[in-house]
């Protein structure tokens, strides 16, 4: 008999008990087709299936310990907790039941209570990793990140090749790595006019409760002279969801806007969506605004992102864009990317402005960029490798292009 015609019929045929206070029949081959049930999206006919089949066999554990993970799958994180207790008071020995019984109570927001059950299960299970686990999560749920990787350092000691607490630990170093300093280097090679043109970055973040804090110095060696350029960027949370960026720079050479400023707003979206919408100012002989906003979706280990750039002008506004592609590896500090462009970007200092703003803005080019994005094992270091080509439109030749190579190395350092 096909398989879901028999599930069907059985289904039926439980149904018909709903009037009865008993059941009768075969309760294994019942649990089998109540586990199909459940397994195929009919859940509401698997419950009551396991639950006439307990008005019989009230102590047949598997069966009430089955039910009690389908009412926290489908969010009814109450009654599992009833269902749990039950079994696990009768039949403390259960391993699978315990850790059913922690994850109802993490995926129900209550890590506190997760941690209770952690230690009754513990007295039964000394030093299982899989219940040591899931108290590290509680402990990281509970805002105690030092507690869970110390947790998952025991696991480790135990059973060095414990696959999640390995990726785990590596997740929690990095959350507790609040410092980083990093160093950047990149040069444009150009196929005619220019000498090639050097940029170099320092800088030192923190994270904290409200967001986190980027200052930087930027040195350039452009049209045979040097500049830098001094930057604070800024990563403003303000509530689940919604956070900012704020942006200020000063410098005192040509190379660089004499300041620059911006700011932007970031909202988390249904369906893995986010969107931004903000500015950015550049003040040379005169300040430009330059409106900017983004749309950018997740999809598995994929994000997707276009960012557009409006200037305002005489006899039409400038615009730009960017689309780029991200394939994340084992977590956000490793993936490869792609960029695809067209237009100006104020991220980009490239040009001799000396009060020819307008002008530059509006110049044509065409960009290609493709970077590889790494770290340690133990996510203290991390390395990125970019390479590019751009199409430019020359500024003091319109209408005539160039090519342009870009080839750039980071490092970035974590640590507490």
């Amino acid at each position: 008999m096909n398989k879901y015609v028999f599930i069907i019929l059985m289904s039926i045929h439980f149904g018909s008990f709903g009037q009865q206070k008993v059941f009768k029949g075969d309760p294994d081959n019942a649990f089998k087709v109540a586990r199909d049930l459940a397994f195929n999206k009919q859940r509401k006919q698997a419950q009551d299936s396991l639950l006439l089949i307990l008005t019989k066999y009230p102590d047949y554990h598997d069966i009430r310990s089955f039910l009690a993970s389908t009412y926290s799958w489908d969010g009814h994180y109450k009654k599992a907790k009833e269902a749990f207790n039950y079994v696990l008071k009768k039949s403390p020995d259960r391993l699978d039941t315990w850790e059913a019984a922690i994850k109802n109570e993490l995926w129900s927001g209550a890590p506190y209570s997760a941690l209770e059950m952690v230690k009754k299960a513990l007295t039964h299970f000394p030093k299982n990793s899989e219940i040591l686990y899931l108290k590290a999560s509680a402990e990281d749920a509970s805002n105690n990140p030092e507690e869970a990787l110390a947790t998952i350092k025991t696991i480790l000691k135990n059973d060095s090749k414990h696959e999640k607490a390995i990726a785990y630990k590596a997740s929690l170093t990095t959350k507790l790595s609040l410092n980083t300093i990093g160093l950047k280097a990149s040069v444009d090679l150009y196929s005619q006019v220019f000498d090639p043109m050097q940029f170099y970055l320092i800088k030192y973040a923190r994270a904290t409760k409200y967001g986190s804090i980027h200052a930087k110095i930027n040195f350039n060696r452009r049209f045979q002279s040097n500049g830098v350029q001094f930057e604070v960027d800024m990563y403003p949370r303000i509530v689940n969801g919604l956070y900012a960026y704020l942006n200020f720079g000063v410098a005192n050479s040509f190379l660089f806007p004499d300041v620059r400023y911006g700011a932007e707003l970031y909202k988390s979206l249904p369906k893995s969506f986010e969107a931004s919408l903000g500015f950015r100012a550049l003040k040379f002989s005169s300040t430009t605004i330059i409106y900017t906003g983004s749309i950018g979706w997740y999809q598995k280990n994929n994000y997707w992102a276009f960012r557009a750039y409006v200037t305002p002008g005489e006899p039409k506004a400038s615009k730009s864009g960017t689309l780029s592609f991200r394939k994340y590896r084992r977590d956000a500090n490793n993936y490869f990317s792609v960029d695809v462009g067209a237009g100006f970007s104020p991220e980009e200092n490239r040009f001799n402005f000396g009060g020819n703003e307008d002008a530059i803005i509006n110049l044509q080019s065409q960009k290609f960029n493709l970077g590889y994005y790494f770290s340690s094992k133990n996510n203290h270091n991390l390395w990125g490798v970019q390479t590019g080509i751009a199409h430019q439109e020359i500024s003091f030749n319109p209408g005539t292009y160039f090519w342009i190579y870009s080839f750039s190395l980071s490092w970035d350092l974590l640590f507490k």
